[in-house]
C-alpha cells in the first residue's frame, strides 16, 4: 500500500471513529437534594450495567430545554453541578454526593464543551466557562464534586450549558459497565435534567480540532492524488 494511500486510511478511521456504539440512558432521581452552602442541587441516578455495553469511554450530557425552566442569561440551559462513576448504588443524594468515584475523569484535556445560546439578557459567556466561553473553567465549575451553590446572587460549583448546549467526557480508561452506576447533579433540581439527553458511547469522541485536521489531510491527500493523474 502507497504512504499517501496508509495516511489516507489513517485519517478516515479518525473521522469515522464516532461511529461506534452510541447508548442513550434513563435517569431516576434520588431523593432529597445536596450541594454548597445553598444546596439545592437534585442527583440523578443511571444503572450502566442495562445499556448493552460492555465497557464506555466517553458520556455525553446535551441540553434539549428548548429554552424553558431555569434562569436566563448565562445561567441559560442545563446547569451541570457534577458528573460521577461508581459501583456504589445509592439511594439517596446525600449518599451520590459523598462518594469517591472513579479516577477517569480529565476535567481539562478530556472535556468537549459547545456552548448553547442564551435567554435574554444575555451575557459574554455562560457561568462556569473560560474567558472564551467555549472551553469550561473548572476552578469555578468543579464537575468532580458535587457542591453546586443554587443561587444567581453568589453562584459556584456548576456549569450551566445553555440552551441546547452539550458537554462531552472522554474517559482516561475504558470503564466496564458491569455494576456501574453514572450520577449527575442538576443545580436547582428545577426539571432541566428531563429535557436533556444523557449518552454513553464505548469510544472515545474525536475533539473538534483533531476531526478538521484530520478532514484537512484527508482532503490533501485526494487532491494529491488527482494531480498525480495529470
Amino acid at each position: 500500500m502507497k504512504l499517501q494511500h496508509r495516511l489516507c486510511a489513517a485519517a478516515a478511521a479518525t473521522l469515522l471513529a464516532s461511529s461506534a456504539f452510541a447508548v442513550d440512558v434513563s435517569l431516576t432521581e434520588l431523593t432529597g437534594l445536596t450541594g454548597g452552602a445553598i444546596a439545592g442541587t437534585g442527583v440523578f441516578k443511571a444503572d450502566l450495567s442495562s445499556v448493552g455495553l460492555t465497557s464506555i469511554l466517553s458520556i455525553q450530557i446535551a441540553d434539549a430545554s428548548a429554552g424553558l425552566g431555569g434562569s436566563p442569561g448565562r445561567f441559560s440551559g442545563f446547569d451541570l453541578d457534577a458528573i460521577r462513576l461508581s459501583t456504589t448504588n445509592c439511594a439517596s443524594a446525600a449518599c451520590a454526593a459523598g462518594l469517591v468515584g472513579l479516577s477517569v475523569f480529565d476535567f481539562a484535556a478530556g472535556t468537549t464543551f459547545i456552548p448553547g445560546s442564551q435567554r435574554p439578557p444575555t451575557d459574554p459567556r455562560l457561568f462556569g466557562t473560560d474567558g472564551s466561553g467555549n472551553a469550561v473553567n473548572n476552578a469555578v465549575a468543579t464537575l468532580g464534586s458535587f457542591d453546586g451553590e443554587s443561587t444567581t446572587v453568589t453562584p459556584f460549583g456548576f456549569l450551566s450549558m445553555g440552551d441546547n448546549g452539550s458537554i462531552n467526557f472522554n474517559l482516561t480508561a475504558a470503564v466496564s459497565t458491569a455494576g456501574l452506576f453514572l450520577y449527575i447533579g442538576e443545580v436547582g433540581n428545577n426539571g432541566e435534567v428531563a429535557a436533556s439527553s444523557i449518552t454513553v458511547r464505548d469510544n472515545r469522541v474525536p475533539e473538534p480540532g483533531s476531526l478538521a485536521l484530520a478532514g484537512l489531510a484527508l482532503a490533501g491527500l485526494v487532491v494529491t492524488g488527482r494531480r498525480s493523474k495529470a
